[in-house]
């Protein structure tokens, strides 16, 4: 009798911490971005100023190819020492083309700093809403469902990203 009394209140335990442990929400960080102007504003900026450095790029890549061409057709006219200065001059183009795309779009490049100083200040305010609503409401857990993460199936119930955008002053 004790001994099922024992058990009992060991399936009672561990029932209720699983059920404690199982506080968790969802979110969809596109409809919750796609809902935000200021995103929107962003990625329009990041988009023409891309464009326009990649005009940059493009215009030193095409005068390069274009003293290739000029090269190749006076090749046979051409002394060694002028063969020469052409063809470094052709490369320090060519290097001033590869050096400027590497600045403007390298991993450490313009771009990316652009992207980051727009973007991060909106990131955090949505990662604040989540954590503020998670702490509210008791989540230990929140995925976000356009991610990769493997979620099959979110019900509805538990997604909070119009909670999140209604905090953030979004209503939608």
């Amino acid at each position: 009798m004790i001994r099922k009394v024992i058990i009992c209140v060991i399936c009672a335990i561990c029932g209720f911490a699983s059920a404690q442990a199982q506080k968790f929400a969802l979110v969809d960080m596109e409809y919750i971005l796609k809902n935000i102007p200021a995103y929107e504003r962003a990625n329009e900026q990041l988009s023409q100023v891309s464009k326009k450095w990649q005009a940059e790029v493009d215009a030193l890549t095409t005068e390069a190819q274009t003293m290739y061409k000029n090269y190749q057709n006076e090749l046979v006219f051409l002394s060694a020492e002028q063969k020469k200065a052409k063809q470094d001059a052709i490369v320090e183009k060519e290097k001033q083309a590869a050096e400027l795309k590497r600045k403007y779009f390298g991993p450490e490049g313009e771009l990316f700093k652009k992207r980051t100083s727009l973007m991060t200040p909106i990131q955090d305010e949505i990662y604040n809403a989540i954590k503020d609503i998670s702490e509210l409401r008791g989540y230990q857990l929140v995925l976000d469902r356009a991610s990769d993460t493997g979620i099959i199936f979110g019900s509805p119930k538990i997604d909070i990203s119009n909670e999140v955008l209604g905090k953030l002053g979004y209503s939608n």
